[in-house]
């Protein structure tokens, strides 16, 4: 039964690559907990139902962090309702949910980004610009195409398959201008050896990039500072939903709450009574 597993799930990734269009890592990460879990789970099966045991498993991981836990649980769950959808009728056990603490996205400010902008090379600086000024996942820019990008609008595409337009700021547009006048991609924007600059690739000259300014910044952070910045100006949550290509507005939402924690922080500093709580 294992092997019949361990097919089902390179399967299973190929599912999620070409349908749900994830990218490459997170298709690893899943791979990596997939084979743990069908490593050590407890395997029963019977004429009309499969059955995984996963406290050996649980066991295995107990050690971790609660996110991390929750995650390598999320992607056997997520297994597990495919191999149902595809009349493999499979249940688990042991698959109680862990608690994982609600904890806000960390955006760069304006200032911040604009001080490392200032001292970075042009096609250093055009990466990050295109993460903080469209919002972009790092998966979404790596696989940005010429054909995608037109003067006023860039069309991406983002998990799921699914395609949004994103309005283009003229600023960025130059931008875009002048790396074209020094740089000659054939399809994707950022290319090596005519082929699409990793995800890795782009995530170390982002953390490059900011280090001169003494900041430690991932890719998606920038994508962050673009929603609260919108939020922030009193941009639509439906809109800005749209704008991320969020399935829907709940995870949006998520940039209220920073915002509001934000104001609480500057409330508290600026109150001449909260001096003497």
């Amino acid at each position: 039964m294992k092997k019949l597993l361990n097919k089902k799930r390179v399967a299973f990734l190929e599912f999620l690559e070409d349908f749900r269009g994830y990218s490459d890592l997170t298709i690893k990460t899943y791979d990596s907990s997939l084979r743990e879990a069908l490593n050590v789970a407890e395997i029963e099966v019977k004429p009309e139902l499969t059955t995984i045991n996963l406290m050996p498993y649980r066991i295995l991981i107990s050690k971790l962090n609660a996110r991390t836990i929750s995650k390598k649980l999320s992607a056997v769950r997520s297994f597990v309702s495919y191999l149902n959808d595809n009349k493999m009728k499979v249940t688990l056990i042991s698959d109680d949910s862990i608690k994982v603490a609600s904890t806000l996205p960390k955006p760069i400010s304006h200032k911040h980004i604009l001080e490392a902008l200032e001292v970075a090379e042009l096609k250093n600086k055009l990466i990050v610009t295109m993460l903080y000024s469209l919002g972009l996942r790092i998966s979404e820019l790596s696989s940005l195409k010429l054909e995608d990008i037109s003067s006023e609008w860039v069309r991406v595409l983002g998990k799921g398959n699914k395609h949004r337009d994103i309005p283009l700021l003229s600023s960025t547009r130059e931008l875009l201008d002048q790396y074209f006048s020094v740089n000659f991609p054939k399809t994707f924007l950022f290319e090596l050896n005519d082929e699409r600059l990793s995800e890795n690739s782009l995530r170390y000259i982002v953390n490059k990039v900011f280090k001169k300014v003494g900041l430690k910044v991932t890719p998606h952070q920038l994508r962050h500072s673009y929603a609260t910045e919108l939020l922030n100006s009193g941009a639509p949550i439906a809109d800005v939903s749209e704008l991320l290509g969020h399935s829907t507005m709940a995870t949006t939402q998520i940039y209220t709450k920073l915002g509001s924690a934000l104001k609480q922080q500057n409330y508290n500093k600026a109150h001449p009574l909260c001096g003497d709580e």
